[in-house]
């Protein structure tokens, strides 16, 4: 896309989508302490942890790499019947309001087209980590329910923190972190529109995107 193109595509967003009391820091701030609060919940909540119940951290860690991943490589990227304002909105309004080209937002006000909705933080908390945390307390133990909230919580932050640092101006302090540079490029790659339906799904780290083949490598 052009920057004309990109010029109208963020005005369109701007007019559309963003309210008069919307506030960026708000929202960023939002996500944040919701998270960090049910982690802490979640951890309090831990008692004398036998050994098998640590591999729930890195269980919960894969198993949420590969539902980013299917999530980003389906209905985020292809519209199904059910799913047509996920596709609308990531494909269409995210991938138009940042491009390969123009991945850096200008200003608070534009969180709001990279983190997610704090409705779906919600969502995702009670609609997910706590009915499958509450089915791990009944079938297997309680530290295994709170170690999979944690995780999983705190995995949701850490997609949401790398998402906006990815996006945010390069020469930041954000953008300066040692492993950022990689990351980043990683994403600003699958927002190229030649190669957003094929490659680099993975958000946060590549893991999947290597077992299914879809990352993407200049030189290949």
């Amino acid at each position: 896309m052009s920057s004309s193109s990109v010029k109208k595509a963020r005005e369109a967003f701007w007019e559309r989508r963003i309210g008069p009391r919307y506030s960026g820091p708000l929202h960023l701030a939002t996500t944040i302490s919701v998270s960090l609060l049910i982690a802490l919940a979640s951890a309090s909540m831990l008692d004398d942890i036998r050994a098998l119940e640590w591999l729930t951290i890195p269980l919960t860690f894969l198993y949420a790499n590969l539902s980013e991943y299917l999530g980003h490589r389906g209905p985020m990227h292809h519209k199904t019947r059910f799913l047509t304002k996920v596709f609308e909105r990531h494909s269409i309004e995210h991938h138009s309001f940042f491009t390969d080209e123009a991945a850096t937002f200008d200003s608070s006000q534009d969180y709001k087209a990279v983190l997610f909705p704090p409705i779906l933080l919600f969502f995702f908390i009670g609609g997910f980590a706590i009915p499958v945390g509450a089915l791990l307390y009944w079938l297997i133990s309680p530290n295994v329910c709170f170690l999979f909230v944690l995780t999983a919580v705190l995995y949701f932050l850490n997609y949401e923190l790398l998402h906006f640092a990815y996006h945010a101006d390069p020469t930041s302090w954000l953008g300066r972190l040692p492993f950022m540079s990689r990351l980043r490029q990683h994403h600003v790659t699958h927002h190229n529109r030649q190669l957003m339906t094929r490659f680099n799904f993975n958000i946060t780290y590549p893991i999947c995107d290597r077992i299914f083949g879809t990352l993407y490598r200049a030189d290949a």
